[in-house]
């Protein structure tokens, strides 16, 4: 019950916890120096771990363990305080602030005025809310942001060595040092320390963090991945109390305070209560709630009627849950096999069906004529992408060329029978089966007990199929054998081998998606059929540039000889029509005489002179005298010379007979 010290007649003398106020101050004092000491190393040496080794386990082994010191720290504090108080009203001299001096404030300037203004709000501010909520508050933040900034379960695993097992030493004996002191706490008579069971719950955690960290160091290795996590994970434990304490520290800023009222302890944790054997969380949640609220649950009759008639009722719905497991759902494209005492009994079909409830009766699921595709090869699962638009790129897996390596190609070896030597080659091929349990009874029971796993079962026999199939083949009949009755062939021989197996599998169709040879020897064929075509191209090439030369020069050729045969027609024509003409003019000649002679003088003349301008003078004219011709009238020709004197122009005269 807490003290009012307003109250008349109170005497706080005889209680033994104040009584015993001083001591236990004295000695909560040198408890929490050290650890808060420990806390403050541990927490340096974490970062300065996680700054030259952040994959490291010791980092947040390290947090851990500092920000469970850190709460009990703050658990020690916040009852230190309460101790003060039991001290300062049992009369022991304790540390009094001296009262402020008024000083006169007119002396002093408007900016040394709104300092103090400022100085007195925040100090009356502080002093409202109180330095044990603001100590748990900032102890509270240093453990969460401490957790937080080393929060890591991604960490590798590690093989520590030698450290680990010194670390784990210091953790245990750290640990047995908080045991011996959680255990004094544990037997402190409540009458003179009422606050000791709420601060031993409180070193629990503490404890508890050691001793886990220890098991984790010692039990490091290279493969176990555990410890690793496991010292993450217990950083959650701290983290909550410290959250709580954050919480609790926040909701008593709306509790009033009177400084002559005995205080209670702040750093309370129902997380912490919670670390007790057997656990009693409803025990704890009532408390909780009629210390707080001052709710008192056992008055209340429907819990009590709850609590009394809580066990029955959970017998009989644990009772009829139990019987419930004896409904099966089947789906529609599922069978179920009802085995009753571990033996198949029946096939279920698709419905509602009732049998033993579990373990005595249960259903095994088994596909009802679902259809799968299984591929002869297995590659790496494609990761999860969107939708390639219709418009766009095709995606890679509908390149079906020879010279890219597809998934689901399996490479077989067959036969060889180059240059009369029999050798053997590769080739990839892509052979897909369709395939389904039977839709019998018979062979839904051989699915499920005959096989492990139909899947890699089919892969097997079908690899098994195509090796003794293609060993007889060679590269050239393979490539040109009929796909739809390989494919028949290859699905015929795997479904006489599952049956022989009683697998339960029907094989509804074969696909040979396609056979090439690898990637390697496709980009070397290409490079082989390439320079084949590169050498027909060039010797075509040459062949046309020798048939264009030929074509030239029989052109040339026919050219020539077709002029020289013109030429020769031509000079020929013309010897003849000069024969002709000689032979005419003979003739004329020899009937006409000179008058054919004097024609054809007159003709050469008048066909030199037809461009000229000519005067004909008849001899006979004028007598016995000399024709004057006067030559002032006539103009110089153009071709003419300069010189023109009057001897040197032409005079034509002709005689007539």
């Amino acid at each position: 019950m807490q003290v009012d010290l307003e109250a008349e007649g109170t005497n706080v003398e005889g209680l033994p916890r104040f009584q015993q106020a001083v001591f236990h101050g004295r000695r909560l004092k040198r408890v929490g120096i050290g650890l808060a000491s420990l806390a403050a190393a541990g927490l340096l040496l974490a970062f300065f771990v996680g700054l030259f080794a952040p994959q490291s386990l010791w980092a947040p082994l390290l947090v851990s363990q500092s920000s469970a010191l850190i709460v009990v720290v703050a658990g020690l504090q916040s009852a230190w305080w309460i101790i003060q108080w039991r001290a300062r009203a049992l009369g022991e001299p304790v540390v009094v602030l001296a009262a402020e001096q008024t000083e006169p404030t007119e002396a002093l300037g408007w900016y040394e005025r709104l300092l103090t203004r400022i100085g007195q709000r925040w100090v009356g501010l502080l002093a409202q809310i109180g330095a044990p909520t603001l100590w748990l508050a900032g102890w509270s933040l240093l453990a969460l942001f401490s957790l937080e900034q080393f929060w890591n379960l991604t960490l590798p695993a590690a093989a520590l060595g030698l450290s680990a097992s010194v670390g784990a030493a210091i953790s245990l004996l750290l640990a047995f040092g908080l045991l011996v002191f959680e255990r004094q706490l544990a037997q402190e008579n409540p009458a003179e320390w009422p606050e000791a069971g709420q601060l031993a719950q409180l070193t629990r955690v503490a404890i508890i963090c050691l001793v886990i960290s220890a098991c984790c160091l010692l039990f490091s290795s290279v493969t176990a991945v555990w410890p690793v996590r496991l010292v993450v994970l217990i950083g959650l434990l701290p983290g909550l109390v410290a959250a709580e304490l954050l919480l609790r520290a926040v909701l008593s800023l709306f509790s009033p305070r009177r400084d002559l009222l005995e205080p209670t302890l702040l750093a309370r944790s129902f997380v912490a209560d919670m670390l007790r054997w057997p656990p009693q969380p409803l025990l704890a949640l009532q408390h909780e709630l009629h210390n707080r609220f001052g709710i008192d649950l056992r008055q209340i009759w429907a819990f009590t009627y709850m609590r009394r008639a809580f066990l029955p009722v959970l017998a009989v719905v644990l009772a009829v849950g139990w019987l419930l497991t004896g409904i099966h759902e089947i789906p529609l494209q599922g069978r179920g096999i009802y085995e009753r005492f571990g033996k198949p009994v029946q096939v279920f079909g698709p419905g509602l069906h009732v049998g033993l409830p579990w373990p005595l009766g249960r259903v095994l699921s088994v596909e009802n004529g679902v259809v799968h595709e299984l591929a002869t090869s297995v590659g790496d699962a494609p990761a999860a992408t969107m939708a390639d638009p219709a418009e766009g790129p095709a995606p890679a897996i509908a390149n079906r060329l020879w010279d890219a390596s597809h998934v689901n190609d399996k490479s077989q070896v067959i036969a060889s029978s180059s240059n009369d030597k029999q050798s053997f080659q590769i080739v990839n091929m892509d052979v897909r089966f369709v395939y389904r349990i039977g839709l019998s009874d018979q062979a839904a029971l051989a699915a499920t007990y005959n096989s492990a796993d139909v899947p890699t079962l089919i892969r097997s026999t079908a690899s098994r199929i195509l090796v003794h199939d293609f060993a007889s083949r060679t590269l050239d009949g393979l490539l040109g054998a009929d796909r739809v009755g390989l494919a028949e062939d290859i699905g015929r021989a795997v479904q006489a081998d599952l049956q022989k197996l009683d697998s339960g599998v029907e094989i509804l169709a074969t696909v040979v998606e396609a056979i090439h040879p690898p990637a390697g020897a496709a980009n070397a064929y290409h490079g082989v059929q390439a320079a084949q075509i590169g050498a027909q191209a060039l010797i075509s090439r040459e062949r046309g540039a020798a048939s264009e030369q030929t074509n030239q020069a029989q052109l040339q050729a026919s050219v020539a000889h077709d002029q020289a045969l013109a030429t020769a027609r031509e000079v020929n024509a013309t010897a003849q029509a000069a024969d002709l003409r000689f032979a005419a003019e003979r003739k004329a000649y020899a009937a006409a005489g000179r008058a054919f002679v004097l024609e054809q003088y007159f003709a050469q003349l008048s066909q030199g002179l037809a461009g000229a301008k000519v005067l004909v003078l008849d001899h006979r004219l004028g007598g016995n005298s000399t024709p004057t011709i006067d030559l002032r009238s006539y103009t110089l020709p153009a071709t003419l010379p300069t010189d023109t004197s009057p001897s040197r122009q032409p005079v034509q005269s002709g005689a007539a007979n």
